[in-house]
Order: structure tokens, then sequence, then C-alpha cells
């Protein structure tokens, strides 16, 4: 196993067919006996593949003050469960007119609103040079059931200085019928207290789907959530002067949506222990999360989990719940 990166938890699934209700698919045969592999490419991104299937991709270029708002963020891309060349994730593209909020990318962790020793810092945006970088892969194992990678990323205030440093963590499991992605973080902060605050759509845990969805959205995504399933182009997003007790501490939310003509859905899973109260967001342009506020402090460090389900295809009520349950209870391989 080859040691390198140390980022949350990810769990993947190789199979030909969508999950049914309240269980997984039948097991489809796997691309090839190699299992799960990663491949660098220094100074941009490492690609996860299962055999020659890509299944993540964790874009990992070093901030560059000449190109800052390419830079300013590393995250992860997602690949289609399936075929594992369609990005379903939107990643760091220029800021023109038909790229619309180009800030959020992929699967991406972190606050808009941050402040300590008198000063803010917006990592989400990357705003007046702020920015977090990946500094160095802490862990990195592949094998035919799993792969985990760790990364040590710091997190820079408007001075260039570190206010803040990470572990975060990816673990991916080989189990049928999608691509099951379980994210870990720890933050921790040298600095007496530095307060974690935003708003629903910028900050926090987030899933951005591919930019195409920003142009057909009102049409053809679609959230399905605890109490039932919504509309097309019908969203929630909490409100401090309207609260909506619906986007609050949501057990999970999972969003429909359409990429190169073909259905996903990507199923995002809170766990009891992180911060409360969550206040969540929901976007019809393929982005969705939620957020809490913290203060970081040398004895109050920062640790969340969540799990990430993608597969093609729709769910139901009944599925989410079922795999929110197993995420809940402390299953580790897949859906079951």
């Amino acid at each position: 196993m080859t040691r390198l990166l140390s980022l949350a938890t990810f769990a993947v699934v190789a199979a030909s067919a969508p999950a049914q209700v309240g269980r997984v698919a039948p097991a489809a045969a796997l691309d090839t006996p190699a299992g799960f592999r990663f491949v660098t490419v220094k100074g941009k991104y490492v690609d996860l593949l299962y055999g020659d299937r890509k299944i993540l991709r964790y874009e990992n270029a070093p901030h560059d003050p000449n190109d800052h708002y390419l830079t300013f963020k590393p995250y992860h891309h997602v690949f289609d469960p399936f075929n594992g060349e369609t990005l379903l994730t939107s990643g760091a593209v220029p800021l023109v007119k038909e790229n619309l909020y180009p800030h959020h990318r992929g699967l991406f962790y972190g606050w808009n609103k941050i402040s300590y020793d008198g000063k803010t810092a917006d990592v989400w945006h990357g705003t007046n040079n702020v920015y977090s970088q990946h500094d160095k892969m802490l862990v990195q194992e592949a094998g035919p059931d799993k792969a985990v990678q760790t990364a040590a990323i710091s997190w820079h205030g408007k001075d260039g200085k570190t206010f803040a440093e990470e572990e975060r963590t990816y673990t991916v499991y080989n189990v049928p019928g999608g691509t099951e992605i379980d994210f870990a973080s720890t933050l921790t902060t040298k600095l007496d207290k530095v307060h974690l605050d935003g708003d629903p759509q910028h900050a926090g845990f987030h899933f951005r789907a591919a930019m195409e969805v920003s142009k057909h959205g009102k049409n053809d995504t679609y959230y399905l959530r605890p109490d039932g399933k919504g509309k097309m182009g019908d969203t929630r997003n909490w409100d401090p002067k309207k609260v909506d007790e619906r986007t609050i501490n949501l057990p999970w939310d999972a969003m429909s949506f359409v990429v190169v003509g073909k259905r996903y859905t990507v199923l995002r899973i809170d766990s009891p222990s992180n911060p409360k109260p969550s206040r969540g967001s929901e976007r019809d342009y393929g982005r969705f999360g939620d957020y809490f506020v913290w203060d970081l402090t040398p004895t109050t460090p920062l640790k969340v989990k969540y799990r990430i389900w993608v597969q093609a295809g729709e769910m139901t009520v009944d599925q989410c719940s079922v795999m929110a349950k197993a995420f809940v209870n402390g299953s580790k391989k897949g859906s079951k």
C-alpha cells in the first residue's frame, strides 16, 4: 500500500444497475480483479481508479498567486460510477458569464465568514488572496476492497499566514450499485479562537454538480427529502428571517439531476455527531449541503463526517433512509 495523503474515507461501488428500494442491486462483474489504485499527476491532481475506471480526482495543485482564482482551494471531482469518464461535478473554471458560480467546486468544505485576531477570511470564495492549500499526503492506501486518502491542508488569511490546519480524509469501498464516499475532517488551530460562520450557500460541506446542470436545472433537477420527492426546480434554503424548520438538522438530502443526457442521484448523509444546528441549502443549478457555526480553539478542534452516495437513475425515500441508518449505525461497507 502506498502512503501519501490524509483526506476522509470513501466507499466506491461497481455495478451495472441502480439499487432497488431498500437494498443494493446485485453485484455485477467488476472491471478487473486489480482493485483500487492511485495515479498521481504531480502538481495537478491525484486520480483514484478501480482497475482502469476513474472514481475520484483530488485537485491539489499548489496555490499560485498569479493564478489565484483557479488554485485557491483543493477539492474532489466525482466521476460516473459506471463508465468512469463522465465528470458529475463542476471544477475550477474561468470566471466568465457562461460559468455560473464557479467558486462552488466538486466536493468541497469551507466557510465564507471566518474571523480571528481582528481579521476576517473567506476560504469559500478566495477573496482578498485568502486560500487553502494541499501541503502533503499523509495517507494513501489502495487495495482490492477499499481505498483511503488523507491530506494535510492549511488555511491561509489575507496576509498569507496559516490560521488553521486540516486533515481531510476520503474512504471508498468496493460495493455494488454506485459510488459511496465517506468524508471526514479534523480542523485545528494554534490561535486563541477562530470563529467559523457563514451562510447555507457558502459554508460547510457541499456537492456541486457539473456546470451543464446550471443551464437546465429548473427543468431537470429535483430534491428527495425525508418528507418526500420535491417538484422539478423546487428548493429549500435556510433563511434567518423566515426560518423553515425543514431545512434544519436534515438527517439526509438527495439531489437528482441530468448530465450528458443521463439521470443521476446523489445522496448526502449527515452524522448525528456533527455540530448542530445544521442549516441546509439546495439550489436548482446543482449544489447542496449544510453548515453550522463553530468556535475553533486549541482545545475545541472541529471534527465532522458525512457520507455521499452516487448512482445512476432515481432513488426513493425508503432507500435513502436505509442508507442513512446504515451510516449512523457505523456500517463501513455499502448501504446494506
